[in-house]
């Protein structure tokens, strides 16, 4: 919550000092010594954040939010080897899911008929093989995956680009609802965070990072799904391609 410490910096602090305590107690000379900017070493030196982590954590008790951090038995463990891993994990649902086999399935906002059909299709299949699907929750493909896990009675993750609390789009209300009770609902941004455009790429390297395999079911070349693509292929995932119809 210190503006302008983002997870790679937040990651090399407590690689410099140790554990999170170790840099709270820093002065900010040496937060700066240790890579910061001025304004974020100040910031996070004079403990401005410290009523806002406050509120937040009321926040996390009246919704059931649970917190999984880096440091954490429970963090996933795919996700813990990208180059900048979240130092947090909001999470609402099946927190056991973390620990299992995961593939995203990723694609347009506005598909095909086949496209709706196909990303159903491969959900429903991957969840009765054990397999937890994992996807943004946005409108159509994501929709689509989330519901054919579901439609199996099997696992299914959907990664916000805002505070769990936001729901976008609102017309996936009910469909939050369904997997905060059978699933997992998970975002690396504190609750009340609203759903700004940049934070979407950078929820899409958790879709990759979680996922053993990505599946790019159908997407227009500059898209969401192509760049949550390239992102799984610079972490040395598995990418995988709808064809042509596979009915």
């Amino acid at each position: 919550m210190t503006p302008g410490l983002g997870a790679r910096k937040t990651a090399l602090l407590l690689e410099h000092f140790g554990s999170p305590e170790a840099i709270f107690r820093a002065p900010a000379k040496e937060l700066e010594a240790a890579g910061l900017s001025g304004s974020a070493a100040r910031s996070l030196a004079s403990g401005c954040s410290f009523e806002d982590a406050a509120e937040q954590q009321e926040k996390l008790k009246a919704t059931g939010t649970h917190v999984v951090a880096f440091t954490d038995a429970q963090y996933p463990p795919q996700l813990r080897q990208i180059y900048d891993p979240p130092p947090l994990l909001f999470a609402q649902g099946r927190l056991e899911l973390l620990d299992t086999v995961m593939v995203a399935l990723v694609g347009s906002r506005r598909p095909s008929t086949y496209g709706v059909v196909a990303a159903e299709r491969l959900a429903s299949d991957l969840a009765l093989a054990g397999v937890t699907v994992v996807s943004g929750m946005a409108k159509g493909i994501d929709t689509a995956a989330h519901i054919g896990a579901l439609k199996a009675a099997g696992g299914t993750l959907a990664v916000f680009g805002c505070g769990l609390d936001i729901i976008y789009p609102a017309e996936n209300r009910k469909l939050a609802g369904r997997i905060a009770a059978e699933g997992l609902l998970l975002s690396e941004f504190p609750l009340g965070t609203p759903a700004h455009p940049q934070n979407f790429p950078i929820r899409n390297r958790v879709v990759s990072g979680l996922s053993d395999g990505v599946v790019v079911v159908e997407g227009v070349q500059y898209s969401g799904s192509l760049i949550t693509a390239r992102l799984a292929l610079d972490q040395n995932k598995e990418v995988f391609a709808v064809p042509g119809n596979i009915t």
